[in-house]
């Protein structure tokens, strides 16, 4: 017995020499973490190249390199593996070749990475590209001064305005600047390219409009018909962009591009809202393409719409269907098209026959996307990320049935990680409609201990938490100090129903409010290892905003974050630059209907200030400006409220560089861990 005894016990002990215990995750492990980006698969469909970003926290950069790797996952090798940056990969198609994109230009190599050939030398640079079916031709688009006819005349003013000792600009439109960049003059232009006889022509010659429009388009904004005798692509061609929502979709006779002269188009989509992402079908009778109904309104349903090019007609292949479309990809019959979508907390797959448009659900859970569907149409191909897995390539059968995962970058750091699975639940919000909520236990968890919970607010307004690895907003990060996550999908989220997401325009702090804080009661009565002595909360844009208005409503929590929230709604409107947002959301200017403004205001509401808060922004944000900040950090200093503020001159709505994730992170941490009690 002794000796059964001893041996068991070496056993064990060699077994924990064997097998590495688990660590929770860390900001490093975060950094460390290579990122999958676009793919590509062969036509033969046995082989898929990829581009990876990695980075590095010492030198505060990143890398983009490209790999190869069999479908079935086998014999992953690197294609471009340099410290330049090489990206967007893509098989040409006579399939013996990859063009992708390195300093802005687009280049070709050899499947072994060899013979390396630049096609296009454009001073301007390219920004995105696509070829035609017989490879002849490319479809690319640069930013360039909308009168000049040629790149010199780009490079000649570009010189003038750097070798100039005035900085001064003179403005006479509103979009001035957009997100992180001020416009300046140029315009983001269409051209084609005709390999053979390397010639460039703008497509949109003397047009101070955009293509891909500069907001709410797709990651398919142009693209030639099968045949290559006809370019689909999207522009806004509205006077006042920083009011309008209307990309429309139109079409150009390739038999018609000229040189030097200005090429005529024609808009085949019919809304007034927000229409993108034109598609042909293999067969070159149809363009698919995704159309919201309601003007100014830029969370409106996107719909499936189908353009007839034989008859002209257009009808919607989505109806009945509550939920927007993602990315639309047409079978290689072209009898029928799928696509992805949100709903609840999962990005699905789905499929619609065109001739009886019927929505069919492929593939549920998890958060999908970049879906490719062989030549053969018997496999897809995409990407798809879960809470506790940051993006890989996965494929299954088109029905949706054998699931296989390709690639696994991370997994050998991934498997010294501890984390744990998403759990949801429901409980009833405003007016009894019944609200979803994520949950994440942090990491070794024991249930019969307490822990802190931080109750996370996500942004949009009209936007969700999912089922993802989000790199900034990342649960696990957030639970790996012992927190337990709380992260509701209150009125205005999106997967839940068109009217769920109506519900929250004009009522900013109204229903979503009350849906929130019954998610976080729910929580605290039923899940009792949360302490409710220790809670805390954060959020960023309108998370940050509604992280205001608990500030003025609640004193629920014992801290919490606010990253580049909302606080001054008329200031917001006055010093953002999509103008069309607040307008939609508060029924039109401040003028027009200041008691709406005033009323979901949290400076308003300043008297009621008790919960230290941590206040977080970025100088390059120009969606919500930084002035929102000061006057924030202003009122709580002055009010006598415990409060820091961390601001990052160097960055815009999001946190994007290693160094200042770190600190981001380890404040929050910090904060937090100041007011625990």
């Amino acid at each position: 017995m002794k000796r059964h005894f001893l041996c068991l016990f070496t056993l064990l002990l060699i077994s924990d020499l064997i097998i590495p215990q688990k660590r929770a995750l860390t900001v490093e492990d975060l950094w460390s973490m290579k990122r999958i980006g676009n793919f590509s698969v062969s036509q033969d469909g046995k082989t898929i190249a990829f581009s990876v970003t990695s980075y590095d926290m010492s030198s505060n950069k990143s890398n983009s390199d490209i790999y190869l790797v069999d479908s079935d996952g086998n014999n992953l090798k690197p294609l471009k593996n340099s410290s330049a940056n090489e990206s967007d990969p893509v098989f040409l198609p006579n399939g013996n070749k990859i063009a992708y994109i390195l300093d802005d230009q687009v280049w070709t190599c050899d499947l072994n990475g060899k013979n390396d050939e630049q096609l296009t030398d454009l001073y301007t640079g390219i920004s995105g590209f696509d070829f035609s079916n017989d490879g002849n031709k490319i479809l690319i688009t640069s930013s360039v001064y909308p009168d000049c006819a040629d790149q010199e005349c780009n490079k000649q003013k570009d010189k003038a305005k750097d070798e100039s000792k005035v900085k001064a600009s003179l403005f006479k439109e509103l979009m001035y600047r957009h997100w992180n960049d001020w416009r300046g003059e140029k315009r983001s232009h269409l051209f084609l390219f005709d390999i053979n006889k390397k010639e460039y022509t703008d497509l949109m010659l003397n047009s101070t409009s955009d293509c891909p429009p500069i907001d709410l388009g797709s990651s398919n904004d142009f693209s030639f018909s099968p045949y290559g005798n006809e370019i689909a692509f999207t522009m806004n061609e509205d006077k006042n962009i920083e009011t309008s929502t209307n990309n429309d979709v139109y079409i150009i006779k390739v038999s018609d591009i000229k040189a030097g002269q200005k090429t005529p188009y024609t808009k085949i989509s019919l809304s007034k809202g927000n229409d993108n992402q034109p598609v042909y079908s293999p067969d070159g009778k149809y363009i698919a393409y995704l159309s919201m109904e309601r003007a100014g309104f830029e969370a409106d349903r996107l719909r499936l719409m189908l353009y007839d090019k034989a008859t002209g007609k257009t009808n919607e292949l989505t109806k009945g269907f509550d939920y927007s479309v993602g990315k639309i990809v047409w079978s290689p019959d072209s009898k029928s098209i799928y696509f992805d979508a949100g709903k609840e907390e999962n990005v699905s797959f789905f499929k619609v026959d065109i001739s009886n448009p019927k929505i069919n659900l492929v593939l549920k859970e998890h958060k999908n996307s970049l879906l490719i569907v062989s030549a053969d149409g018997r496999k897809f191909f995409f990407k798809q990320q879960r809470t506790h897995l940051p993006d890989e390539i996965f494929s299954t059968d088109s029905d949706g049935k054998n699931l296989k995962q390709i690639t696994g970058i991370n997994k050998e750091l991934l498997d010294k990680i501890e984390m744990t699975e998403m759990e949801t639940f429901w409980c009833k919000g405003a007016n009894g409609k019944m609200v979803q909520s994520i949950l994440i236990k942090p990491p070794f968890f024991d249930p019969s201990k307490k822990y802190p919970m931080i109750f996370l607010i996500h942004g949009g307004p009209q936007g969700k938490w999912e089922d993802e690895f989000h790199y900034r907003w990342n649960y696990q990060m957030f639970a790996s100090k012992g927190y337990v996550i709380v992260a509701p999908n209150p009125r205005g989220s999106t997967g839940y129903g068109q009217k769920f997401t109506d519900e929250i325009s004009g009522d900013w702090g109204g229903k979503p409010y009350v849906d929130l804080m019954n998610c976080y009661d729910y929580a605290i009565k039923i899940f009792k290892f949360i302490d409710p002595k220790n809670t805390f909360a954060a959020g960023a844009s309108y998370g940050g905003y509604m992280i205001n208005w608990l500030e003025g409503h609640t004193t629920r929590f014992n801290a919490t974050v606010c990253h580049d929230g909302v606080f001054n709604l008329e200031s917001m409107w006055g010093t953002t630059e999509e103008l069309w947002f607040p307008e939609w959301e508060f029924g039109g200017t401040p003028w027009q209907n200041r008691k709406v403004y005033q009323k979901w205001s949290p400076h308003q509401y300043v008297q009621n200030f008790k919960t230290p808060m941590l206040v977080i922004h970025g100088g390059k944000d120009y969606r919500v400006s930084e002035e929102q900040a000061f006057q924030l950090f202003s009122s709580l200093k002055r009010k006598g409220v415990e409060s820091e503020f961390l601001y990052f001159p160097d960055e815009s709505h999001f946190v994007t560089k290693p160094q200042n994730s770190r600190l981001w992170w380890n404040t929050i941490f910090n904060w937090f861990e100041r007011f625990k009690k």
